[in-house]
């Protein structure tokens, strides 16, 4: 799997910890910055993993900003992209086999780096094989909404 890896100022403290733990699940990590703690603008990072996957660059993405919210706003903009923060195990792996969520969001001030990487495990090693009928039809309701079908 490759995994596209983005962060602002905020999130870099957790990016080692991340980086190491995507490698160490034998997964391409795809850097795709920033690589320090000078100040600099979510979107931008948020836009790159976005475009990485659906452009087929990458299968799955994270992203990581001071709280999460910023990064997953701006991924969640994206048609195609499914982007929610999580803070715990659970919602980690249930976002990628109930929601098929691709880039999970985290929160560089808000969690440790143990815990980054116990995320990122939660997101990488969850897949979407048996989803259950009802989730694919919440999922087909999702993309219903994404196509603006509920005007």
């Amino acid at each position: 799997m490759r995994v596209a890896l983005g962060c602002d100022h905020g999130g870099f403290p957790l990016k080692q910890a991340v980086t190491d733990k995507i490698k160490a699940l034998g997964f391409e990590v795809l850097n795709f910055g920033t690589d320090s703690e000078e100040s600099v603008d979510y979107p931008d990072y948020a836009v790159k993993v976005a475009k990485a996957i659906l452009s087929g660059q990458a299968d799955r993405g994270i992203l990581i900003c001071g709280s999460g919210v910023g990064v997953c706003i701006t991924a969640n903009k994206f048609k195609g992209i499914y982007a929610s923060i999580a803070h715990d195990v659970y919602t980690a792996a249930q976002g990628v086999t109930h929601d098929n969520m691709n880039i999970l969001c985290l929160g560089g001030r808000v969690i440790s780096p143990a815990q980054a990487a116990e995320l990122t495990e939660a997101f990488l090693t969850a897949n979407t094989k048996g989803q259950e009928a009802r989730h694919l039809r919440r999922i087909k309701k999702i993309i219903e909404v994404e196509n603006n079908n509920f005007k």
